[in-house]
């Protein structure tokens, strides 16, 4: 089905009739008074919206929040957005075009110039389109081998974390908790630190190494790895050495160096390192640690301090996020922390859902 209706999200009733009036009869209009309502319509009639007129500064939610929400649900691939706004600042347009927007178009407008900008970012966005969509018919054989073979690695990846977690007693659900935290930090990462330029692909793949963070346990002592009580200081330097243990068991492993191998390499040996250098087990300081190893470092003691484990009891999710916040796990980045304040909804969300599904 052919896309022909443009949303206008504009508070003042008089920018969204001078648009209406321009467009009306060429596309069907929708319009939002603020951005709570732009984000409602878009995630009803995503599929419908052919472009977004977006104002900058709105009540409830102004444009960039609601870019941000568009950038999370994957809709600027699909939804071309023109911020208008009569309130521009320098740091406000550079923030509107990293989160994808497609121009900007500052009030009073010009209708004739509107028009042809809008035909022309229209054009462009189905051009390239009808150009992915061509080239994914033309890879969709390579892409189902592809997906086998993920499939066939998937497998093996989770028989080898589970072989981790069933020796140490943990829950086999902690694996694919990670992974669920891991990926929801790592999708809010993406929007606020877009210097990085983390691509979805990339992400995907940091999800799926962050099962093997503690793979080097297989190789530690049962005395240790099963007692219930603390660890002496010598077997606490046992216990630390599955890091290098686990590094070793994927070199043996490895078949290419390629990207996903040193996303499984930098988690399994740095996650436990820590941003002032007192993690171990190479004391590496600040932004030397792997962006991967620092998510999923978080993610880890996240889910160690809400999930219930022999040696302890759970904490609230509250004082788990006050004791990271205060450090008491050990010092994360400000922009590690910055990504875990942002996603702190969804982490809420997700883990409620797994505490509820455990006492059904």
């Amino acid at each position: 089905m052919k896309r022909n209706t443009l949303l206008i999200a504009d508070d003042v009733l008089i920018n969204r009739e001078l648009l209406k009036d321009i467009f009306e009869g060429k596309f069907n209009i929708l319009e939002a008074s603020n951005g709570e309502e732009a984000i409602q319509i878009l995630d009803e009639k995503k599929d419908e919206i052919v472009l977004l007129f977006l104002d900058l500064i709105m009540p409830k939610k102004d444009g960039l929040e609601v870019m941000k929400h568009m950038v999370l649900n994957g809709m600027m691939d699909t939804i071309p957005v023109i911020m208008i706004t009569g309130e521009a600042t320098v740091e406000s347009d550079v923030k509107a075009y990293e989160l994808g927007a497609s121009d900007i178009i500052y009030k009073p407008f010009e209708p004739a110039v509107v028009t042809r900008r809008t035909q022309n970012i229209i054009e462009l966005f189905e051009h390239r389109i009808s150009i992915e969509n061509e080239l994914e018919i033309r890879t969709q054989e390579l892409y189902e081998s592809k997906k086998k073979l993920e499939q066939s690695n998937d497998f093996l990846i989770n028989a080898l974390s589970s072989v981790v977690e069933f020796r140490s007693l943990e829950s086999g659900e902690h694996i694919q908790r990670v992974k669920k935290f891991t990926k929801i930090i790592l999708r809010h990462w993406k929007v606020l630190h877009t210097e990085d330029q983390l691509t979805d692909e990339q992400i995907e793949l940091m999800v799926n190494a962050s099962a093997l963070h503690d793979i080097g346990k297989i190789a530690i002592p049962d005395s240790i790895l099963l007692k219930p009580g603390k660890l002496t200081e010598e077997e606490y330097a046992e216990m630390k050495k599955h890091t290098i243990y686990g590094c070793k068991m994927l070199e043996n492993f490895k078949q290419e160096e390629n990207e996903f191998y040193r996303y499984c390499y930098n988690i399994c040996r740095y996650h436990h390192e820590r941003y002032d250098g007192r993690g171990y087990p190479d004391g590496l300081k600040g932004d030397a640690i792997p962006i991967c190893a620092q998510v999923v470092s978080v993610a880890d003691v996240y889910d160690a301090l809400v999930s219930k484990r022999v040696y302890k009891n759970s904490f609230t999710i509250e004082d788990a996020i006050r004791m990271i916040h205060d450090g008491e796990c050990g010092i994360f980045s400000p922009k590690l922390l910055e990504c875990f304040d942002d996603a702190k909804e969804d982490l809420i969300e997700a883990t409620e859902k797994e505490q509820q599904t455990m006492k059904e």
